[in-house]
């Protein structure tokens, strides 16, 4: 279901409704993963968050240990909201997770029960918020029982400091289990958020389906496949790129294969009168399925380019058939260990 509301910010931007719930995301989300540390100017960063909710993203997605340094993504963030935003809390979706190591010693990372609620606790302190709307487990973990990571987001909900649970990159069998047993202590599993795009297809695989089946959103991050889908890397690994600094993505994973069936996927975008990242975005979004597509932004230009792919969704099927041919696994699912369990 997408869904247009008549007030001019609404209307600015579709939203759809989050799998078999009452909550409706917006079609694009921005997410505060890179650009919004202590290493951006924090007036860029109202800009594009300022800019973003004035387009109807409604959206923002943080987790604990975003900047850098940790926790500095909600910090900044909670400076906004206080000075910007504050009026306008109930209109808005405000996210964070735990699970990534995010503080030393054993109770800091990964997915206990009191790794999960200590972070809960300091997120709400950092952002100055009384609660978030969605608290995700931000990755599977094999050595702790489900059971235990569930029970903690189930008190996360039960206890008002977020009115919806979420998980990150668990598999399809995971996935179902995390259902299950939510399920079981009363609570529904609102929306599962993968990485998802034309370079990294592993949600189709079963995925999507129970997430289908199931009623539960889909959110789907890193949709440009860390940039490689913005056009930046049409003619190479330019200075000062992600993958220049060998961060998050490293100048290997940018292979002449890769870059040539990027070539190739620009050419259809062209044809269709988009930019190449604004076909991966609507590309993205053509499942029914996927509830929103979770991008990053780091000036309000790109914001903009990018979300003027909400609501050009629609594919031909030649279209549809030349893209498969180019869009394949290109090796940058750094999130895979997590889903592999």
């Amino acid at each position: 279901m997408t869904y247009v509301a008549a007030d001019d910010r609404y209307s600015k931007t579709p939203y759809r409704r989050c799998g078999r719930s009452g909550v409706l995301l917006p079609e694009i989300s921005l997410g505060l993963w890179q650009n919004f540390g202590d290493g951006r100017p924090i007036e860029t960063q109202r800009a594009i968050i300022r800019r973003a909710f004035d387009l109807g993203v409604t959206h923002f997605d943080l987790a604990n240990n975003y900047g850098p340094p940790y926790g500095s993504a909600e910090i900044n963030f909670g400076r906004i909201m206080r000075e910007d935003l504050r009026p306008y809390r109930d209109e808005l979706i405000i996210s964070t997770k735990a699970g990534y190591d995010m503080w030393p010693g054993p109770y800091g990372d990964h997915g206990s029960r009191k790794y999960l609620l200590a972070s809960l606790d300091q997120s709400l302190r950092r952002m100055g918020l009384e609660y978030v709307d969605i608290f995700y487990s931000h990755r599977f973990d094999p050595d702790t029982p489900l059971e235990e990571t569930m029970s903690a987001l189930d008190t996360a909900v039960r206890s008002g400091k977020a009115l919806y649970a979420g998980i990150s990159s668990y598999s399809a069998e995971r996935t179902m289990e995390a259902v299950t047993l939510l399920r079981q202590m009363g609570i529904r599993l609102l929306i599962h958020q993968p990485s998802y795009s034309m370079l990294n297809r592993w949600i189709e695989g079963g995925l999507l389906e129970v997430l289908g089946r199931e009623g539960v959103g889909c959110i789907a991050f890193s949709p440009l496949a860390q940039g490689v889908l913005t056009g930046k890397y049409l003619n190479g690994v330019p200075a000062g790129s992600r993958a220049s600094m060998s961060g998050s993505l490293s100048s290997d994973q940018i292979t002449p294969a890769t870059l040539a069936h990027v070539r190739a996927l620009n050419e259809i975008a062209r044809s269709r009168g988009q930019t190449l990242a604004q076909m991966a975005l609507s590309w993205v979004l053509r499942d029914p399925r996927v509830t929103s597509a979770l991008i990053g932004a780091s000036s309000v230009a790109q914001l903009e380019e990018n979300l003027a792919a909400a609501a050009h969704t629609d594919f031909t099927a030649d279209e549809l058939a030349a893209i498969d041919r180019d869009a394949v696994e290109a090796g940058i699912n750094i999130w895979a260990a997590s889903s592999a369990n």
